[in-house]
Order: structure tokens, then sequence, then C-alpha cells
């Protein structure tokens, strides 16, 4: 019981200070734990018993996390060299102000994380039960009404307004177990049920208008109420919900945004019809973000439940020929798709620049990303 206590209540802080009890961060790590300072930062020091991985070949000895929001104050920071190292998501002006520091190298590529919409269809285990809009429970009404959203949503815009600027070589993405390039991403999305929601923004938004006035025949005039939960301090966020709400309207529905700094703690609050973020891979391996698309998976939000994924997701657990895996993915992909649960945007662009004094960073598509060779950074 007092392990379980420890467990479930003395990781919930926010800060790190001399008081705090210095157990709670005994790691085998190359950092550990020194201070932190509520939305502001976390400070690591070298851990000097360190010998669970690779040599620490570099000369690090402290590392700074400082959480700023996006653009210009994380500019200013790096221009002014209050930090060393900046990666995330920033707008067009924000990576050609990037540019113009001379005392930084700024680099780009993709990464392994995905923008997707995702739509509730029951609570998240302990929340108040969802009577929403797109509940499961109201069978073909509410799935009628899901399609259309996602239908509506749009990709195409999206895309090439706050993507094409960064790498106009990422498309509108149609998997996210396999990402675009993979060998078998053309083989995935053949079959997987994402052609429903292709065409151009005007024959989809046909598609959903229709579906809408079957049950509410003036909702161009009355639209229906959709919550949803915004990210704040992210400017192209704030992009994105300004044009799905515009296109969403057309066809008669009306975003509500609830644009919250801490939006991560409240994804799984009943009383948000949607939700819109990234998902990042931390691996390659076979039963990928299974943690989300598995009914007891500590990160399925939004109620989604399945027998036939959770067998699915069983059997990749086992060694498959990859021919095997990608009709898994298929048949995995296409009960969400058909179920209209989550449609995925795009494949995250990357910007990262660094102190030009600052070697050995080398960002990774996949997470920890930028961090995960701590151990070869110098000045």
């Amino acid at each position: 019981k007092a392990i379980a206590k420890v467990w479930s209540e003395s990781y919930n802080i926010t800060e790190v200070t001399a008081s705090t009890n210095p157990l709670l961060f005994v790691g085998n790590g190359g950092f550990t734990v020194k201070s932190a300072v509520t939305n502001a930062s976390v400070t690591l020091v070298a851990n000097p018993k360190y010998n669970s991985g690779p040599k620490m070949s570099g000369t690090i000895d402290t590392i700074v996390f400082k959480f700023l929001a996006d653009g210009n104050p994380a500019i200013q920071a790096l221009s002014n060299g209050e930090i060393d190292v900046y990666s995330g998501q920033p707008t067009t002006d924000a990576v050609a102000a990037l540019k113009k520091i001379p005392s930084v190298t700024v680099g780009g590529g993709k990464s392994a994380t995905y923008e997707h919409w995702d739509l509730r269809l029951k609570a998240f285990p302990g929340e108040a039960e969802y009577n929403g809009l797109f509940a499961q429970k109201y069978g073909q009404k509410s799935l009628d009404l899901r399609r259309a959203f996602l239908l509506g949503l749009p990709r195409q815009e999206i895309v090439a307004k706050l993507i094409a600027p960064f790498n106009p070589d990422l498309p509108v993405l149609r998997s996210w177990t396999v990402m675009p390039g993979e060998d078998i991403y053309d083989q995935v999305i053949r079959s997987n049920g994402s052609q429903y929601y292709e065409g151009t923004q005007d024959q989809l938004n046909k598609r959903a208008l229709a579906l809408v006035k079957k049950y509410y025949p003036d909702a161009v005039k009355n639209p229906l109420k959709v919550n949803v939960i915004v990210p704040g301090n992210n400017a192209r966020r704030a992009d994105e919900f300004a044009l799905a709400k515009a296109n969403l309207r057309k066809v008669g529905f009306d975003l509500v945004g609830d644009v919250r700094a801490d939006w991560g703690s409240l994804l799984m609050n009943s009383k948000y019809d949607a939700s819109f973020f990234g998902w990042s891979a931390g691996s390659v391996v076979q039963p990928r973000l299974t943690t989300i698309f598995k009914s007891t998976g500590t990160q399925n939000y939004a109620g989604w439940v399945f027998p036939a994924v959770d067998k699915i997701y069983d059997d990749l657990s086992s060694p498959l020929s990859r021919t095997v895996v990608a009709q898994k993915y298929i048949s995995a992909e296409r009960v969400f798709l058909d179920n209209a649960c989550t449609l995925p945007v795009f494949q995250f662009p990357t910007a990262t620049a660094v102190n030009k004094d600052l070697k050995g960073i080398k960002p990774s598509p996949l997470n920890p990303n930028l961090v995960w060779n701590y151990w070869d950074w110098t000045y």
C-alpha cells in the first residue's frame, strides 16, 4: 500500500526544490532531475553512477529544459543566448527568423509524429458518461454525423497552408500505422478505408452536408455545436482550428474551441466531442501505438472499444511476415475509419535550431526526437 500511494500520488508535482524527496528521481539514466519550476523549466544534472547505456563522450553536465511558446519568445531567447537549442512547431515566418540568427544552425526534416483529429464515442474510464453528438450509443445517426464531420475536415487546405511551406513533399496523411515512404504505405492506404475521405473539398462537403441534413435539414442555418479541446500556446494549432472551423461551418457544424495550455490533461474529459493533436511513435515495432488503439489502452481517451482490433493487436505481438503485418494494419485501420473515430492529417515537419558551438545534436524522427543521443553532446 505504501508503494502504491507513492506511485499514485507522489509524482503529481509541478515543481522540484531542495525539500523534494530525492528518492523520487532515482534512476539509471545519464541525467537526473535537480529542480523544476512550474510551467517554466526543468533542470537535469549528470548522474555520476550512470552505466546503463552508451558511454558519455560529451562534456555536458547540466541540461535545462525551458518551456516557451512557439514563435517569437523562443526565437528571441535563442538570439539572446538564453537557450542553445530550439525544436518545435514554428510558423513559416518563425523559421525565416531563425535562419537570420547568425549564431545558430537551422535544420529540418520530418518526424514520426502525426497530427490527427479524434471523435469521442464513449467515456474514458472513470469519467462522466458521454452523451454528446457523436456518442456510439446513438447508432447510425451518430455514425453519419461523425462521418460528416471528418469529411468536412479540410485536410488538403491545412496541409497546403500550414505544412507545405516547410516541406512541400509531405502529403495529406492516409494511415497512422505506417508513414509515407515506408515499404507498405501504398499497400495499406489502398485498402484501409481512407479512400472514403478522398476527393476535392467541394465534393467532400457535398457528401458531408447530405449526411447532416438526413437528421438536421436546417443545419446550415442552425449548426450543430461541437466542443473541441484546442492546444494552447501553439500558433500552428490555432491556425489549424480556424481552418477547420470555417469549413465545417459550411456543412452544418459549429466548432466551439476551448483553448487550454493544459490540454493534455483534459483529453479524457467527456465534455469534449473532438480533439486534435499529435501522436509520436517511439519505435518501429509491429504493434505500433497499442496504448492508443486497444480498448484498454491508457491513451485511448475517446472511448474506442473494438474487440476485433484488440485481437489484431494481440496477433501483432508475435513475429509475422511483412505481408501479414500489412494486412493486420489494414484491418485495424479499417475498423476506425469505417466507424469514423479518427482521421490523420499530416506527418510533422521538423525545425531545429542549434547554437553553432554545440555539437552532437542529431534529431531523430522517433520519440524522444531531440534528446535520444544526449551522451554525444559537447561544446
